[in-house]
């Protein structure tokens, strides 16, 4: 059995899935659409299935080590802005991520692992997973037991970073650790015309937000990558007013622990001091959102030589910091978490992901399927 070539025989199938989730996205735990569509053709192809909310955990073969495969079924947002055939039919609602671009592979390695089921070495875990995109459904489906007797796990995601077709692999640390951060300074409201009889947050927040840069840029060690963003703030109503309170929030990311401590600390201790030298006050939640994602060496290796048996182009993945759920499924199995290029700039598939103009190369999907059903046939 050439994985590659059974995936290139329902290459058209592979796409017609993706467009049909792509037209019908379903945001983070409202999957139900799309996890339907999986479950009616996982038990028409002999698939044991379970349903943990709007995610599936499917089992096939019956002896040997289990691999699991997992797959992200939600979408994003986001309000599409791409002119193609398959543009979502939701408002407001997109496929900004590939999230339909993984169900679809998946879907199709499920395809081919049943139609070969005889012939594994392996007994096989299909995880179609919901609410990657905040919503840490990885944790929801552990806790439903989806990695109860698996003894591997591989996720795969499309990336813009990389060429298209190329698989990237990287053993360690890939994708950073994430948390957030949410603050409320508090100081007294008065007239815009007498800052004098008040305790301005406005200002304050500003101070706060510019000693957060140096928080990476003076505090962390340089050889080390740690990252300190605020994405919100809200103040006010009125021009000529002076609010009584400020409200942020932001993200901080980290490939250590020591990073993490370091950055929750100087941003405790930077807001602190900032707001009593102002004489306000403040309110801070911090909280570690997702761990990094940190692929197990062996596994990387064995997904590299897979790869390569199927005759694809592999290289090494640089490191990102965006985050991702799949970290909590390697926190407990080893695993890899596998990049999968799209980028054609002859198609114009340039645009990164979470962008309205976000796309996938079609063609690289049956890469995909292959690189799937290599894995659950490998020896781990």
């Amino acid at each position: 059995m050439n994985p590659l070539k059974e995936a290139l025989k329902i290459k058209d199938q592979i796409i017609a899935w993706r467009r049909d989730f792509h037209m019908h996205p379903e945001l983070g735990y409202e999957e139900e659409r799309t996890s339907k569509i999986v479950e009616e053709h996982l038990k028409e192809w002999g698939y044991r299935t379970k349903r943990v909310g709007t995610g599936i955990i499917a089992d096939i073969g019956k002896e040997g080590k289990t691999v699991a495969l997992r797959a992200d079924m939600d979408a994003l947002p986001v309000q599409e802005e791409n002119d193609v055939p398959y543009k979502s039919r939701v408002s407001g609602k997109m496929h900004a991520c590939g999230h339909d671009a993984h169900t679809a592979m998946l879907l199709g390695a499920s395809k081919i692992i049943a139609e070969h089921k005889e012939e594994l070495p392996n007994k096989v875990r299909l995880i179609f997973q919901p609410a990657e995109e905040g919503g840490n459904g990885a944790l929801k489906m552990i806790e439903d037991g989806a990695l109860k007797g698996v003894d591997a796990i591989f996720g795969l995601h499309v990336w813009m970073e990389l060429p298209s077709g190329i698989v990237g692999i990287r053993e360690g640390p890939f994708m950073a650790g994430v948390g957030r951060f949410d603050i409320e300074i508090e100081g007294k409201g008065g007239h815009g015309a007498s800052p004098h009889e008040t305790i301005d947050p406005v200002p304050i927040a500003a101070q706060v937000i510019l000693a957060f840069q140096t928080i990476i840029s003076r505090n962390l060690n340089p050889l080390e990558s740690g990252v300190v963003s605020v994405g919100t703030i809200k103040a006010g109503e009125a021009f000529n007013v002076i609010p009584e309170r400020v409200y942020m929030n932001g993200t901080y990311r980290f490939f250590t622990q020591e990073t993490k401590k370091l950055i929750e600390k100087r941003i405790e201790e930077v807001l602190k001091g900032i707001v009593i030298a102002n004489n306000a006050s403040y309110k801070l939640k911090i909280e570690e959102v997702a761990p990094p994602t940190i692929n197990d060496s062996s596994m990387a290796s064995l997904t590299k030589r897979v790869a390569q048996k199927l005759g694809l182009k592999v290289e090494e993945v640089p490191k990102s910091m965006g985050s991702e759920d799949f970290s909590f499924y390697l926190q407990k199995v080893p695993g890899a978490f596998i990049a999968l290029g799209i980028r054609n700039e002859e198609k114009r598939i340039i645009y990164p992901h979470h962008h309205p103009k976000f796309n996938v190369d079609e063609e690289v999907l049956p890469l995909g399927t292959a690189l799937e059903v290599g894995l659950a046939f490998g020896k781990i």
